[in-house]
């Protein structure tokens, strides 16, 4: 009888570690932006992308999540397409040659090669956009961190434009203030181009994007103009510090308005 007690023992053992493996990759498998993070850090998610690269989807689709997860944590999110894919049998819609020339300034910056779809997180690391358990580590990062900077916005929206009062606090030395007319959601049917008949969702295009020096004594209002299709449902704008001459993100917000 032992050997039967032996085995009936084992198995129940070999379960029972079964199980807590099957827990440990539930727990794993949860994105970073559905945790609980203790910090008082941000997360600006910079995607660069094109409606003519066949690899920018997968990315375009993990942005869209990270978006929808992100609740009210303070990850922004933010989509440029860039236009050097435009001759390639494809002109995107809502390329910008601004935003390709942003995106050569963090490559100079940060060492690294031009290409899409590229993710620049808080001005200061890069990685392949579609990654997911690298975007999950970068976002967990900035959000454990402790800002220097703080930037507070509000916005009062007058027939095509908006005037901003901002306020900052904190160490905001050398920065500019950044602020991009987002909007949240779009979809474009392919007829060209390496994605070819496929009919892609966007998540959070930036549509405009703004800079201005700040005032001495970290106050004031500027104001921008807004596209002929802004509406306070499906867009928004996200305002952000930044060193124009390391291209580090030192604090963000939303407009309220």
């Amino acid at each position: 009888m032992k050997p039967i007690q032996i085995s009936i023992i084992a198995a129940l053992g070999a379960l029972l570690l079964f199980s807590a493996i099957l827990a440990d990759r539930s727990i794993a498998s949860k994105s970073s932006t559905e945790r609980t993070i203790k910090g008082d850090g941000f997360a600006v998610l910079e995607l660069f992308t094109s409606e003519g690269c066949s690899s920018c989807p997968p990315a375009d689709e993990l942005l869209a999540k990270v978006q929808k997860e992100a609740g009210n944590r303070p990850v922004y999110v933010l989509t440029y397409h860039v236009d050097y894919w435009d001759r390639l049998g494809w002109k995107d819609t809502f390329s910008n040659a601004d935003y390709s020339k942003r995106q050569y300034q963090y490559a100079s910056k940060l060492g690294a090669q031009v290409y899409t779809p590229q993710l620049v997180v808080n001005g200061k690391t890069e990685f392949v956009g579609s990654n997911e358990s690298a975007t999950d580590y970068a976002i967990n990062s900035a959000l454990k961190g402790s800002p220097a900077a703080a930037v507070t916005l509000h916005g009062n929206l007058q027939s095509g434009k908006m005037a901003l009062d901002y306020q900052v606090t904190g160490d905001s030395d050398h920065n500019e203030l950044v602020i991009a007319v987002v909007q949240k959601n779009a979809v474009s049917k392919v007829k060209r181009g390496e994605n070819e008949g496929r009919t892609l969702a966007h998540a959070q295009i930036v549509r405009q994007l703004y800079s201005f020096e700040l005032e001495k004594d970290k106050k004031g209002q500027v104001s921008i103009s807004l596209s002929k299709d802004f509406n306070t449902n499906g867009w928004e704008l996200i305002g952000f510090l930044q060193d124009p001459k390391t291209r580090a993100i030192n604090a963000a917000t939303k407009v309220v308005f």
